[in-house]
């Protein structure tokens, strides 16, 4: 990848708040099971963070890796942002490449 690292990256805490709250009402579109992250993960969460740029993705008890570092491997292999993690559900923002919907506060 030759984008920065999404840990590199970071969100201010006003617009984290705001994808928290766009986020509340929306179910996941990607589930982690006890395959980890492979490469049909990588593919459906490119597809749905192009889709619709704020996901959420299921971390299941059977998945590999801690949820946190779920989160933050899944942020950084599709070069999005980590908003949060509540409970076993991952929040994940990337900016839509083609009119962004997400207007981020400053």
């Amino acid at each position: 990848m030759t984008d920065k690292s999404a840990a590199a990256r970071s969100l201010s805490v006003k617009a984290r708040q705001y994808l928290k709250g766009l986020a509340h009402h929306l179910k996941p579109v990607v589930h982690i099971g006890k395959g980890g992250i492979d490469d049909g993960v990588i593919a459906a969460l490119d597809e749905a963070l192009e889709q619709h740029e704020l996901i959420k993705v299921r971390l299941l008890d059977t998945a590999p890796f801690g949820r946190k570092e779920s989160a933050q491997l899944l942020a950084d292999v599709s070069s999005a942002f980590p908003v949060d993690v509540i409970g076993r559900i991952a929040i994940l923002y990337r900016q839509r490449k083609k009119k962004p919907e997400i207007v981020l506060p400053r």
